[in-house]
């Protein structure tokens, strides 16, 4: 699907057509899904939010902003973004809750540069559920200084989008995330193992 036909039914749904989300998840079904998979990536358990349940629960979510004066694909993605960030953090915290928090989640940023956030434990593997609750915690606190940092984190982490999608998303220049992205994660280095 190209750019314009997102932003088409985008402003279709922002001029009230009720339809027009259901037409719009259709045709970026493809899209949301292999995000999804690249976020759930090594998945273990059979308990694990595979990347087909990540995206109906987003989609979910999602339709609870059809009054949203959307401004184009770049800010349904980012949006998108947020949605799949609060999908896994709130299952992270079912889970802990449960006391069954052992599952490990690969969320994986796209780019040879983007390797997983170090945590303490020096899992390769995935972030067990408390591990991404640190890293949602971290973001929590990272909110009250840079919380453009935090968009870009979830677009560039949870949602897989590019430096190019991530720029357009933020109304900034590709290097203005690049060298974000580079400090926002040594920042993230340091709050995740304050003891390195």
């Amino acid at each position: 699907m190209t750019q314009e036909d997102v932003t088409h039914l985008l402003k279709e749904l922002g001029d009230g057509n009720r339809v027009a989300f259901d037409r719009l998840l259709a045709r970026v079904y493809p899209e949301l899904k292999q995000i999804a998979n690249a976020r759930l990536r090594d998945q273990h358990s059979a308990q694990t939010l595979n990347p087909t349940g990540l995206v109906h629960e987003a989609y979910i979510r999602m339709v609870r902003y059809q009054d949203v004066d959307w401004r184009g694909r770049a800010h349904f993605f980012g949006a998108v973004a947020g949605t799949m960030r609060r999908v896994l953090i709130d299952r992270a915290r079912a889970k802990s809750a449960d006391k069954r928090s052992g599952d490990r989640v690969t969320l994986v940023g796209p780019g040879e540069d983007d390797a997983e956030f170090e945590f303490a434990s020096g899992a390769s593997t995935g972030l067990t559920m408390e591990e991404l609750l640190e890293l949602d915690d971290a973001l929590e606190r990272l909110s009250a200084h840079r919380p453009r940092w935090v968009k870009m984190i979830e677009c560039r982490y949870f949602a897989g989008l590019t430096i190019d999608e991530t720029a357009e998303v933020l109304g900034v220049s590709k290097g203005t995330v690049s060298n974000d992205w580079q400090v926002a994660r040594a920042w993230l280095h340091r709050e995740l193992n304050p003891d390195k």
